[in-house]
């Protein structure tokens, strides 16, 4: 699409996050990945700075797979929100796979969940054989597990990442959410080598639209019109690599979100 991302607003973020010195702050993210699915040995991010400002995500060689049964399966995740029913139930954020049911009960934290708003995100992809990059929103559930729905603003797997350009998914999708339909598309952005670049999103009563380097991506007349909670993060799918490969790692340099109309 060869237009150009609608300008921040004039007024400042709800929240802003450089991640300076690496510092993780607790009042803004959960620094676990869906931890009500799992054990907490398996959910915890691993993380380093990244310079001055930034956070890196890490995988290392002696994370665990994030479930047995999901094996080969790493993930370093920040996400700005957690929810679960009790033991057993099925009830907890991104149920996005079946026969998921709580194994580890959490507090429930809604440190930022913006119902409409926008987000901006700058990254610096993986190029780490196995690894991904993803930025989503995802519904929470609290309220009703059909609020499930997900804002795809960015999925980048380490083996699209090109001297020149990125190959990137982008969009929506539906998950339990009838509301809802999957759009999910395949977008090429010319930020490539891995250099720092930012994934935006705005969304609401009028549709959602995503835009990479002030440029639009993807567009379309649906929303998730819930609270959604932010995630960010590095997965590793498949075999371990050589010990020499770790760890493996993505960095998030910046996040700055408004909640509500824009």
């Amino acid at each position: 699409m060869d237009r150009d991302f609608p300008p921040a607003p004039a007024r400042a973020p709800d929240v802003e996050d450089r991640f300076v010195g690496g510092r993780v702050c607790d009042e803004l993210w959960v620094a676990e990945y869906l931890p009500q699915w799992t054990a907490p040995s398996r959910s915890g991010a691993r993380v380093a700075p990244a310079g001055a400002s930034g956070v890196r995500l890490l995988i290392e060689e002696d994370q665990l797979d994030w479930r047995e049964e999901d094996a080969p399966l790493r993930v370093s995740n920040l996400q700005t929100a957690v929810f679960s029913g009790p033991v057993g139930s099925e009830r907890g954020t991104h149920r996005h796979r079946p026969g998921l049911r709580v194994r580890t009960a959490v507090p429930t934290r809604l440190l930022w969940t913006p119902s409409s708003g926008r987000v901006d995100v700058t990254v610096s992809a993986s190029v780490d054989e196995g690894c991904m990059l993803a930025v989503w929103l995802v519904g929470v559930e609290e309220g009703s597990a059909r609020d499930c729905g997900e804002i795809c603003v960015v999925e980048i797997d380490a083996a699209a990442v090109g001297p020149s350009s990125v190959r990137a998914r982008c969009g929506l999708k539906a998950h339990g959410d009838d509301r809802l339909e999957t759009d999910m598309r395949s977008v090429t952005v010319p930020v490539g080598a891995a250099r720092a670049h930012t994934w935006s999103v705005v969304w609401g009563p009028a549709g959602t639209v995503i835009g990479c380097e002030g440029r639009v991506v993807f567009s379309s007349s649906a929303a998730p019109g819930y609270p959604l909670q932010l995630m960010v993060d590095v997965f590793e799918i498949g075999p371990r690599s050589g010990a020499s490969a770790y760890p493996k790692s993505a960095v998030v340099h910046a996040v700055r979100g408004w909640s509500g109309p824009l």
